[in-house]
């Protein structure tokens, strides 16, 4: 029996990495984050959902909040105080992995403000300003993949920032996302920068896409229907990596390669079983592939340690994928229209959570000065 150390080994060397998505300041002061990059997590990713939840789950944060005067602090000026502090953290833990790996990976990612999902200026500025706070080169900035945000991408790849894009569905987003990428590199080299300085994954989500499709498929209610349940998310995530080998092994990056440009590795997120009957590490099992990164939160993760299986899938049943998403078609499901709403809602979602985030800020500085 294997443990699971020695399955993160086999996964590395398999070409998939793993990062851990969650990110606390407990988590990293009792050490628990380092023990993980001990085992060979190699990784950390954020989001507004997680920072909303380690502050309002724990007095961690309370002093470091407190200690910001209300005439020269506002809610957001603190949030970027104990999120920066925290990443920085996180990076100088993970640095040991940057190093290690060639700089391939021990990235801890940040996300711009939810609320400029729309807002190219801002997002570029927001990202310049971040990556120059954390003051560190193992930050990837998160910028989503809407469409104010591609252009977002690809000046900030041409400055040498490190992104990580998220909220990608959509193979057809996804393939605009990877252009988004290369015009940033050829806009580095043509400038005389250097193409080795700059890193980015694109994070493409899968369980939710089950989530929403079944759901049609289930009010559609035909034996063909049924069969597909569960199905097309994977099959989704195995196109979008057909795609994504087309891409980097067309000429146009092989010159960009021969001038140290580095792959846009896809990143498999929202990697949780959202489906009680469901293997629990569905969504790691059949998406192992080379140049690959899984992010995990804890559950899957620990799932993962205990009983994933370690071996090559993500490359097996390209033709039944294929099938999978035509017959989608043909049942009268528009998985175009399913990914486009499921980029609004994770926008949505995660500008309530940031909301949410600087209420319980706002709450706590308010009710120290009532008492």
């Amino acid at each position: 029996m294997i443990d699971g150390s020695e399955r993160l080994s086999k996964l590395n060397e398999l070409g998939q990495s793993v990062w851990y998505d969650n990110i606390s300041r407990e988590l990293i002061e009792d050490g628990r984050i380092n023990r993980l990059i001990s085992t060979g997590v190699r990784g950390l990713t954020s989001n507004p959902s997680i920072f909303e939840k380690a502050v309002s789950s724990s007095n961690v944060y309370d002093d470091d909040i407190l200690s910001c005067d209300p005439n020269q602090f506002s809610d957001l000026d603190v949030y970027e105080r104990l999120a920066i502090k925290d990443i920085q953290s996180a990076a100088d833990l993970l640095n040991r992995v940057y190093a290690s790996t060639g700089k391939t990976d021990g990235f801890v990612s940040l996300e711009v403000n939810p609320h400029l999902a729309h807002d190219t200026e801002s997002t570029i500025n927001e990202g310049q300003r971040l990556f120059d706070s954390v003051g560190r080169s193992n930050l990837m900035i998160k910028v989503p993949a809407t469409k104010e945000g591609l252009p977002a991408i690809t000046e900030l790849i041409s400055r040498s920032i490190n992104v990580n894009v998220t909220l990608i569905f959509s193979n057809t987003v996804y393939g605009q996302v990877r252009e988004a990428y290369l015009k940033g590199l050829e806009k580095l080299e043509d400038s005389g920068g250097d193409l080795t300085s700059v890193s980015s994954v694109a994070s493409f989500f899968v369980s939710r896409v089950d989530t929403l499709v079944d759901s049609q498929l289930v009010k559609i209610g035909t034996e063909q229907t049924e069969s597909m349940l569960n199905t097309i998310a994977i099959a989704n995530a195995k196109l979008a990596y057909r795609d994504f080998k087309r891409t980097f092994s067309s000429d146009r990056f092989a010159k960009l390669e021969q001038n140290g440009a580095n792959l846009q590795r896809p990143l498999w997120a929202s990697t949780s079983t959202k489906n009680p009957h469901l293997s629990d590490v569905i969504y790691v099992d059949s998406l192992i592939g080379n140049q690959t990164v899984n992010t995990m939160p804890d559950v899957t993760l620990d799932s993962f340690l205990d009983h994933g299986c370690v071996k090559l899938t993500l490359e097996t049943g390209i033709d039944h994928a294929e099938s999978q998403i035509a017959a989608l078609k043909n049942v009268g499901v528009d998985l175009e229209s399913a990914t486009e709403k499921l980029t609004r809602d994770g926008v949505k979602a995660f500008q309530e959570s940031f909301d949410k985030l600087m209420a319980e800020i706002g709450l706590k500085r308010s009710s120290t000065l009532v008492n």
